[in-house]
């Protein structure tokens, strides 16, 4: 028996799916409050909007909860969607005297992460530096499948954007 996994491409009806939840957080502000308040992954799963997106995505495959987790409390964080750059790409540009908006040495404490407990801490940072503006479809498949070939594909793309940071 073969397993079906998520898949967060663009235009995948799971990124769809992700899309219409993130949107109908503006609508119900009590569920993207409670889920900006909480402070760990546990507190994310306690949530009903957690829930509603799980039960969503279950059916296009298998749900890692604790990497939805992540993606849900990030989500929540979100002000805007922003499409074009990838989120590796938002973090290296963007200042108006050229620099990054994640320096270098921050960025790369950011890829030592290894535990999701403290991707969400971080990553909750990052979002807020980048003024709530962010790629949904790129933070979903970045930190739901949060791993090795996640982190050097990130490198690439950071520093391909921000040479200075070198």
């Amino acid at each position: 028996m073969s397993t079906t996994y998520l898949k967060f491409e663009h235009d995948s009806p799971e990124t769809q799916a992700l899309s219409r939840w993130w949107l109908a957080l503006n609508e119900n502000r009590g569920d993207r409050a409670e889920l900006r308040r909480c402070s760990t992954l546990a507190e994310v799963a306690f949530t009903p909007a957690y829930h509603r997106l799980r039960l969503d995505l279950m059916k296009f495959g298998a749900v890692n909860a604790d990497a939805l987790a992540v993606v849900a409390g990030l989500a929540a964080r979100m002000k805007s969607n922003v499409v074009g750059n990838t989120l590796a790409e938002q973090m290296a540009t963007g200042k108006s005297d050229g620099s990054a908006r994640l320096s270098g040495l921050r960025f790369r404490r950011l890829l030592k992460i290894k535990e999701r407990e403290d991707l969400f801490t971080a990553m909750g940072r990052v979002i807020a530096l980048l003024g709530g503006a962010v790629n949904l479809q790129s933070l979903a498949d970045s930190v739901y499948y949060w791993n090795d070939r996640t982190r050097k594909q990130w490198a690439f793309e950071y520093y391909t954007k921000s040479p200075s940071e070198l």
